[in-house]
């Protein structure tokens, strides 16, 4: 059965592989597994047709045969219980893995996101300057920890994993703010991920997809 997921027609970002699609994507490089992409416009998003796919109108939406999925964390965890490569055999170290996927969208994302609608959205706000650092510490104080979890290892525990798929792809959008420079060791840690041919293989076709033009080679 094709795979089918769905992506802004246009990304906010012009394709540089900040949009949620991406995760999706580079997962399914990862595994080896063929799909089709179907761009949606931010006027789509709200319609009943997609409302079907996605109750809060957001993408990507993943559809296999009867089955539709939404939520990045559910989808890759779909996505790798049903393809090798993105969890490991060993049961514990499975279940580890998993964690480390929580652990990315529901500890470490949220703070980062905060950054965005502080920035984004309230900006022009009187007190958004007084708020901005506060959201900036909270950020540093996730970065702190996660850093020193991971150590000097490549990955967050033994081989890369979906753990790493997601937290790597969370990470990533802080690069605008600058402040991943100040923790080398996960500057180091997301450089790896976008090192993997599978992330690559995935940042350009996205990046295509926005730019329409065509992948070289």
């Amino acid at each position: 059965m094709t795979i089918t997921i769905t992506a802004f027609e246009r990304s906010p970002d012009g394709g540089k592989g900040l949009a949620r699609d991406t995760r999706v994507r580079w997962a399914l490089e990862e595994v080896g597994q063929p799909y089709e992409v179907r761009p949606v416009s931010f006027a789509a998003m709200k319609q009943p047709a997609h409302l079907a796919l996605h109750p809060f109108g957001q993408i990507p939406t993943y559809e296999e045969g009867d089955l539709v999925l939404f939520e990045t964390g559910a989808i890759v965890l779909h996505i790798a219980e049903h393809h090798a490569g993105l969890l490991p055999d060993d049961a514990h170290a499975r279940a580890r893995a998993i964690t480390w996927m929580f652990a990315a969208v529901n500890t470490v994302e949220p703070p980062i996101l905060d950054l965005v609608t502080a920035r984004i959205l309230e900006g022009d706000k009187p007190w958004a300057s007084e708020r901005l650092p506060l959201v900036m510490d909270r950020i540093r104080g996730r970065l702190q920890q996660l850093s020193a979890r991971l150590g000097d290892a490549d990955w967050l525990d033994g081989a890369f994993s979906a753990g790493d798929l997601m937290m790597v792809s969370v990470l990533l959008r802080l690069r605008p703010s600058g402040l991943l420079n100040e923790f080398p060791s996960l500057k180091a840690y997301v450089a790896r991920g976008e090192a993997r041919p599978a992330y690559k293989r995935a940042f350009d076709a996205q990046l295509s997809f926005n730019t329409g033009k065509p992948l070289a080679g």
